[in-house]
């Protein structure tokens, strides 16, 4: 089997519960190498659960995940991973500058580059960048966390609600942003409502109750429909 014949993210029979209350029914899904994919569906659905168990940020009760071939929490694939939450978390005595110096060596890249300063510039950060983020407003927060996950290495970016905290120029970007380095050959799953998003992706799996309901493309009617019900 070719690099290219394996899946980005393979999951199987995956769950997670809190006692009494299951966030994730089991659940197999396969995702190519390569994909575009929006993870859609209302509040508590499961988004959030399933992205964090992927980033080994928490663990599954039951299931095998495995990305790029290889198992979740191993150190390869934590290397070709890299997630970007909903809820930034920043350093309070780093520089925007600085973050991305040390992000961006601690998982093997150069540093503050050429890209890295225009993913700042193209996000409205470039007279911010020796400022701290601590004192940022959320969606300057969200900005900062954004360029923090791009200057990494990887190959399977997921992102959670990237969009929450935005203006429509920040909107735009990000979704630019999603757009080359999903032509650059990463693979890409975003949790977001973002109807606009979801009609550039190549596929969107919605989550009920930590059950997948909806499997293909999507347009906006579907994504109000398969979140609202």
């Amino acid at each position: 089997m070719s690099d290219e014949d394996i899946p980005a993210l393979e999951v199987s029979d995956l769950t997670k519960d809190y006692g009494d209350l299951i966030a994730l029914h089991p659940l197999d899904l396969t995702i190519d190498a390569g994909s575009s994919v929006a993870l859609i569906g209302h509040n508590g659905s499961g988004k959030s659960t399933l992205l964090r168990i992927v980033a080994g940020l928490l663990e599954p009760s039951d299931g095998e995940i495995e990305i790029a071939g290889w198992p979740i929490g191993s150190l390869e694939a934590r290397a070709t991973t890299s997630f970007l939450p909903d809820d930034p978390v920043l350093y309070d005595d780093l520089s925007v500058r600085e973050h991305v110096e040390y992000v961006s060596r601690l998982h093997g890249g150069s540093g503050w580059d050429d890209y890295a300063e225009s993913v700042v510039t193209k996000l409205g950060l470039i007279d911010r960048v020796d400022d701290l983020p601590s004192r940022f407003s959320r969606g300057l927060r969200q900005k900062t966390s954004i360029v923090l996950g791009l200057v990494r290495p990887f190959s399977l970016l997921l992102v959670d609600e990237p969009f929450v905290g935005l203006d429509a120029s920040g909107r735009t970007a990000m979704m630019e942003l999603l757009d080359e380095v999903h032509s650059d050959g990463a693979s890409i799953v975003v949790a977001t409502h973002e109807p606009s998003f979801v009609e550039r992706v190549e596929r969107s799996i919605a989550l009920r109750d930590g059950e997948v309901i909806f499997d293909g493309r999507a347009s906006a009617a579907d994504v109000l429909s398969l979140v609202g019900a």
